[in-house]
């Protein structure tokens, strides 16, 4: 298990409501973070230096491990976000369905017709559900950082007591922020543009 495995099938939980691109960008963060744990990675200042060490036994932090930058001037942290964020959550959906860790959630589909999925009750669900019930404070901050858990206040960095990981959270909630501001600017635009169709 990885934390970004634990991190998706939290935020899957009926409970919640977390959109696919703020998921997607924590589920990256998550990633590397798996892989500075692993020794795959290190961070200099607001960079991700490649390591000596291989990256964890699973699928898709080896394909995050394979994308690394390896030459100098390393990628900077939030374009990693964004780069290797891009449509992640639908990569560990249609994964964790194709596997039977996700099932169609009882309840019926939604009015357009698309599914909505639940965890099942497997070691994977229990392992993250206890995970967080501890509040293990990486996911925590990372679980917070896309709404659940929104009752701390801060950025997400409190209890974490390693430097590269409290820099990649911190990423994460900048990057998050970052998408909500966009989505913001566009219904604002859509709004206007919409007024100027409807006329006087």
């Amino acid at each position: 298990m990885t934390t970004a495995k634990d991190l998706f099938i939290i935020a899957m939980d009926p409970k919640h409501s977390v959109g696919q691109g703020d998921l997607s960008l924590a589920l990256a963060g998550a990633e590397l973070i798996d892989l500075i744990g692993a020794g795959a990675v290190a961070v200099d200042a607001d960079r991700i230096v490649p390591g000596e060490s291989p990256a964890p036994d699973d699928r898709f932090v080896g394909e995050a491990a394979a994308g690394l930058t390896r030459q100098a001037p390393f990628e900077r942290i939030d374009d990693w976000l964004w780069r290797r964020g891009r449509d992640l959550s639908a990569a560990y959906q249609a994964a964790l369905e194709e596997s039977g860790e996700l099932r169609p959630r009882r309840g019926g589909r939604l009015s357009f017709g698309s599914e909505r999925v639940e965890p099942a009750d497997t070691p994977a669900r229990r392992r993250a559900t206890e995970r967080r019930q501890e509040r293990e404070p990486v996911l925590a901050a990372l679980a917070s950082a896309v709404g659940i858990d929104d009752e701390r206040s801060d950025d997400g960095t409190t209890g974490l007591d390693d430097e590269a990981v409290t820099t990649v959270v911190a990423a994460v909630h900048d990057a998050v922020m970052e998408l909500e501001a966009v989505r913001q600017r566009r219904t604002i635009e859509n709004a206007a543009f919409a007024n100027i169709w409807r006329g006087p």
